[in-house]
């Protein structure tokens, strides 16, 4: 699946950090080819009315399962464009030698963004999903453990045909709850496009397990409830928005399936960033 791979503009985040909210939704497993054909073919109204030109940009993924890519994201390695390079990233740890810190670049001193941006007066929440972020052992409280305030329960999980709006009350309940004046940092982990995902598609079953068509019905829920989320990461003021996955799957591409492995349906991903501009 080929695409004109927009070019996204790049905001100078040392504008941005300390202006605006930050909403990071990583749409866990999310291939880039089924994202690609669901905006294409009009099955993301909510989404594709956010990314330029109604288009996801490619990228490669920064790693090929979910608490690797995402120690990677935090530490500000965004999936990176699938061209030639070198890429000026938005967010990077101060070290010597990088060559993809360049101005207009937010630069930290801080082992992870969630503590730079906590330190520069932001509320930090996460709102998990899969696994890694269920707090119910030492391996699921590392990530979310990042965070001021962090929430899982069950009904997010891979596991639940509701889990993207209960995420997304989760998330009103954490925008209602701050002052006006408190800057937010968001993360919402979005289960729905894991396995299980067979129950997103009316007709299929159990036994039938899932497919391209499922993970594309998943997507097409989430779609569904989206906007809600910008909504409220937008009701108190300017919010700057990366909606990307962190990695993706296979569905017996090449023999293979399920991910943690080294194959172009695992590490080609959909990114995009945009502002949510404020209502009034």
């Amino acid at each position: 699946m080929t695409s004109s791979d927009p070019r996204l503009p790049r905001p100078d985040m040392n504008e941005v950090v300390g202006s605006d909210d930050l909403l990071l939704l990583t749409l866990d497993t999310l291939r880039y080819d089924i994202a690609v054909e669901a905006a294409a073919s009009g099955r993301l109204p909510n989404l594709a009315a956010r990314l330029p030109d109604g288009q996801w940009q490619r990228r490669h993924a920064p790693g090929n399962f979910t608490y690797a890519s995402h120690h990677a994201i935090f530490a500000g390695f965004l999936p990176t464009p699938a061209a030639p390079g070198p890429h000026p990233r938005l967010f990077a740890a101060r070290f010597a030698g990088s060559e993809t810190t360049a101005e207009g670049t937010f630069v930290f001193d801080e082992p992870d963004l969630v503590t730079a941006l906590a330190g520069r007066g932001y509320h930090t929440a996460c709102i998990g999903g899969v696994g890694f972020f269920n707090k119910q052992g030492a391996l699921g409280s590392v990530l979310p453990g990042l965070f001021a305030e962090s929430h899982w329960q069950k009904d997010f999980s891979v596991a639940s045909p509701t889990s993207f709006e209960a995420q997304v009350a989760c998330a009103e309940q954490v925008v209602a709850a701050l002052p006006a004046h408190q800057r937010l940092f968001l993360f919402v982990n979005a289960s729905a496009l894991h396995q299980p995902n067979w129950f997103h598609l009316p007709g299929a079953t159990r036994d039938a397990g899932d497919s391209r068509a499922t993970h594309a019905a998943a997507l097409e829920y989430i779609d569904r409830h989206v906007g809600r989320l910008f909504d409220a990461m937008r009701s108190r003021r300017r919010c700057f928005a990366i909606v990307c996955s962190d990695h993706g799957t296979a569905y017996g591409d090449d023999g293979y399936t399920g991910h943690r492995l080294g194959h172009e349906s695992v590490w080609t991903v959909p990114y995009s960033h945009f502002f949510l501009e404020h209502p009034a």
